[in-house]
C-alpha cells in the first residue's frame, strides 16, 4: 500500500465553517445518515464552563464523543492532462483539512495502455498522491487495468500490474470504530479475459469476491459503522443491468452496520438512498473529464468529507480549491495584492472622433503598469459588450513583469449603422497574480476610451424634440468627464430646473464633490450650493422645500467673494467666502453625487432640465430665470438634455462636450 509522506504542520480553516458554508450554498450536496434527520445529540453540561458574568446563562457544551473524518476522491482520468493539477489541488486542499485517511473510487489513471505507458502514469499520480500528509487507499477501475495495446492483451489484463504498485483489487481494514470495505468492479471474465462496464455479463462479481465480502463484513460486525467503496456505482441499473450487486445488497443489509458505499465513474453527483439503511453516494471527478460545468447540478471537481460518529454520518461535498490556508495570508501578501489590483488600462492620447451620423475611427494609446512585486499574466481586449466596434486588439495575452509597464496602440472603428447596438468602447483587461504555488484570478477590469466629437452640421439640432432627464436611481445619472469639463479657478456659475418626484434624503442634484469641488444638493427637499475652497466647503442654503412635481429653477455663485444661491431668481442665501477652488478629478454627475471610486451615489429624484455652468458670475441681483438657457462665450457646459447620441448626450456650449447616459437614464417631456 502506499506509504505515507512525513507529516507537515498545517493551520486549517475548521471544517464544520467549510461544511456549513457549502451546504448552504448547494444543500442538495450533503446528507445525514438516517435520512433527513438532523444529529438531535443532547448537548451535555460540565463544571468548565466558567465566566466572570453575573446571573448568566450557562451555555450547552459541545458533545464528547469518539469522532473522526475521512475524504473521499472522485474519477482523475477521462480529461486532459491538466487533471493532474487538479489533483494536486485537492491534495493541497485536503492537507489543510487533515482528515484521518483519503480513500478513492477508482479511474486513478488514464491507462487503456501497454505496460510501459501505464507505469510512467501510475508513477505520476502516486507521486502527487504521495504528498498527502495522511494514508490514502486506492480502488481499482476501469482506467487502471482495461489494457489497449498490440497482440492480446495478458491475463487479467492490467490486474498484475495494479495489484503490484496499488494494492489489492479488494482488501479490507478498521479504523477506530468504522470498516473499510474495498470491492473491485471490472473482474470481467476470466475465461475469455474480457473486461467490459457495458456488457451485463461482465458485471457480476465472482464467488471468491462475494465470499470475500462476507467474511470482512463479519470481521466488523461489532463496528458501529462499515463502509464500502468500489468503482461502478451498478446500483443505478442501466448498463449495469445482469449484474449481480442485488446479492451484494443483501450481504450488506443482513451485516446491520453497512452505512455507505462510494462509487464514481459517471463523472456527476448522484444519490440513492437510503435503501435498507444504506446511503449511496456516487461521486462526479476529481481532475477527471466534465461533460458541463454546472457546479450547482453536481458536475465539478470536489471531494467528499466524511464526518464519523459513532451514531451517525455526516457526508458534504467540497469543490477542489474551496479550502484555503490562513497562514498565507500575511501582511506583505495583502499588500502584494491590492497593488496587483491597481493593474488596470490607462487610455492616453486619444484620436477617436465621433461624427453625427454614428461612425467613428482613430487609434488610442494603452498603457499598463505593474506596481506588484510579482509577475501577471493579462489579457487585453475591446470588451464583449463593444460589439459594434472594430479593433486592432484581439484578446492579446502577455505576461507583464513585476515592476514593469507595455504600452500599444489600438485602432478602432464604428460603422454608421442606425440597427446597432450603441456602446462605448472599452479596453478590458483579465488579470492574474502569479503566486508561489497558485495563479490567484483578480476581477477583470475595464476603461472606457474617450471620444471626441467631430465638427457639427450647423442644422444638426433643429427640429430637435424637447426633454429633459428623469431620474429614477443612481443608474440614470449623467456623466461629464473631469478632463472634458475645462473649468477654470475663479467665479463660477452652476445652474439647472429641477423637478423632485419627492425629497427624502441628501440627494446630489447636479455634483462633483469628494472632499473638494461644487454641487446643488437637495438636503431633505432643501436646495443648497456648496464650495469646496482650500480644503473647507462654503455652503449657500435655501430656506424653503422644493416642490414636488414642480419645475424650479435653482442657481449656485461664486463670485471670489460669496457663494451665493438663488432660488427662482431670488437671492436666498450669501455666505463670505474666499480662497481657491480645491478640484478633483471624480467626474461630474447629473442628477448624483460620486464617491471615491467615480462612482454615481446620492442620486436626485425627479426630472432635471438646462444644466449650464459658467465662467464668472453671471448673476449679481435677482433676476427672471429663462425657460431654456443660452450658451455665451464663457459656457463650459450647457445641456438641454434634448438630442443624444447613441450613449452620450450632447453639449451645447462652445466646448461642445459629451455627456454619458447611466445605463438606466430616460428622457421625457417636461
Amino acid at each position: 500500500m502506499p506509504t505515507q509522506v512525513t507529516s507537515r504542520l498545517h493551520t486549517s480553516i475548521a471544517m464544520g465553517l467549510f461544511c456549513l458554508a457549502f451546504i448552504a450554498a448547494f444543500p442538495q450536496m450533503s446528507s445525514a445518515h438516517d435520512g433527513d434527520e438532523s444529529h438531535t445529540h443532547e448537548h451535555p453540561t460540565n463544571n468548565s464552563f466558567f465566566t466572570t458574568r453575573e446571573n448568566s446563562q450557562v451555555l450547552p457544551l459541545a458533545l464528547e464523543e469518539d469522532a473522526f473524518q475521512f475524504v473521499v476522491y472522485g474519477d482523475r482520468t477521462g480529461g486532459v492532462p491538466a487533471g493532474l493539477k487538479v489533483l494536486e489541488q485537492a491534495v493541497q486542499d485536503t492537507n489543510l483539512l487533515s482528515p484521518d485517511l483519503v480513500m478513492t473510487v477508482g479511474d486513478l489513471i488514464q491507462g487503456y495502455n501497454e505496460k510501459p505507458e501505464w507505469m510512467r502514469q501510475m508513477g505520476e499520480y502516486k507521486e502527487i498522491m504521495n504528498t498527502l500528509d495522511m494514508r490514502w487507499f486506492p480502488v481499482a477501475g476501469n482506467h487502471d487495468v482495461y489494457w489497449r495495446g498490440k497482440g492480446p492483451a495478458p491475463q487479467g489484463q492490467h490486474d498484475s500490474n495494479y495489484e503490484e504498485h496499488f494494492g489489492p483489487l479488494w482488501y479490507t481494514f478498521r479504523h477506530k470504530n468504522a470498516g473499510f470495505v474495498v470491492l473491485y468492479s471490472d473482474e470481467g471474465d476470466p475465461v475469455t479475459n474480457q473486461k467490459a462496464f457495458n456488457v451485463g455479463k461482465l458485471q457480476r462479481m465472482s464467488d471468491k469476491q462475494l465470499d470475500f465480502l462476507a467474511e470482512a463484513l463479519k470481521q466488523h460486525k461489532d463496528l458501529d459503522h462499515v463502509f464500502v467503496f468500489l468503482h461502478h456505482p451498478r446500483w443505478i441499473g442501466g448498463g449495469y443491468t445482469g449484474s449481480n450487486w442485488d446479492t451484494v445488497h443483501d450481504l450488506m443489509k443482513d451485516a446491520g452496520n453497512v452505512s455507505a458505499v462510494f462509487a464514481g465513474h459517471i463523472h456527476h453527483m448522484r444519490y440513492d438512498g437510503p435503501k435498507d439503511g444504506i446511503e449511496y453516494y456516487t461521486l462526479a471527478t476529481t481532475g477527471g473529464n466534465l461533460s458541463a460545468d454546472i457546479p450547482g447540478a453536481g458536475y465539478l471537481h470536489h471531494l467528499n468529507v466524511v464526518t464519523v460518529r459513532p451514531d451517525d454520518i455526516s457526508v458534504a461535498s467540497l469543490p477542489v480549491g474551496a479550502v484555503m490556508d490562513p497562514t498565507e495570508f500575511t501582511p506583505e501578501f495583502v499588500d502584494e495584492i491590492n497593488l496587483a489590483r491597481k493593474v488596470r488600462p490607462l487610455i492616453s492620447d486619444s484620436e477617436l472622433l465621433l461624427n453625427t451620423d454614428g461612425s467613428a475611427a482613430g487609434q488610442v494609446t494603452v498603457t499598463i503598469k505593474n506596481p506588484s512585486p510579482r509577475d501577471m499574466d493579462v489579457t487585453a481586449s475591446v470588451g464583449i459588450a463593444s460589439r459594434d466596434w472594430l479593433s486592432s486588439l484581439d484578446h492579446d495575452h502577455f505576461t507583464l513583469a513585476a515592476g514593469a509597464s507595455q504600452t500599444f496602440k489600438v485602432k478602432l472603428r464604428r460603422l454608421a449603422d442606425d440597427t446597432a447596438t450603441w456602446t462605448i468602447p472599452r479596453i478590458e483587461l483579465s488579470r492574474v497574480v502569479i503566486g508561489d504555488s497558485a495563479r490567484i484570478e483578480l476581477p477583470s477590469v475595464s476603461t472606457p476610451v474617450e471620444m471626441q466629437l467631430a465638427a457639427v452640421p450647423a442644422d444638426y439640432f433643429n427640429g430637435q424634440t424637447n426633454q429633459c432627464l428623469n431620474v429614477t436611481g443612481e443608474r440614470s445619472a449623467i456623466r461629464v468627464d473631469s478632463d472634458s469639463l475645462a473649468l477654470p479657478n475663479g467665479p463660477f456659475t452652476l445652474e439647472a430646473w429641477l423637478n423632485p418626484s419627492q425629497t427624502e434624503g441628501m440627494r446630489g442634484a447636479i455634483a462633483k464633490t469628494e472632499s473638494s469641488e461644487f454641487a446643488i444638493f437637495s438636503d431633505e427637499g432643501v436646495p443648497q450650493f456648496d464650495v469646496n475652497l482650500d480644503g473647507k466647503y462654503y455652503s449657500a442654503k435655501a430656506k424653503d422645500k422644493l416642490l414636488v412635481n414642480e419645475w424650479t429653477h435653482v442657481a449656485g455663485v461664486f463670485d471670489g467673494e460669496n457663494v451665493r444661491i438663488y432660488v427662482d431668481g431670488k437671492q436666498i442665501s450669501s455666505v463670505a467666502a474666499k480662497g481657491t477652488r480645491k478640484t478633483n478629478n471624480y467626474p461630474l454627475f447629473v442628477g448624483a453625487d460620486t464617491d471615491k471610486a467615480g462612482q454615481p451615489t446620492r442620486s436626485f429624484l425627479g426630472k432635471i432640465d438646462e444644466v449650464r455652468i459658467t465662467t464668472g458670475a453671471i448673476y449679481t441681483e435677482d433676476f427672471e430665470p429663462a425657460r431654456r438657457l443660452k450658451p455665451t462665450a464663457e459656457t463650459r457646459l450647457l445641456l438641454h438634455l434634448d438630442r443624444t447620441l447613441g450613449p452620450y448626450v450632447l453639449d451645447h456650449s462652445p466646448a461642445a462636450l459629451m455627456g454619458t447616459v447611466g445605463p438606466n437614464s430616460s428622457f421625457t417631456a417636461p
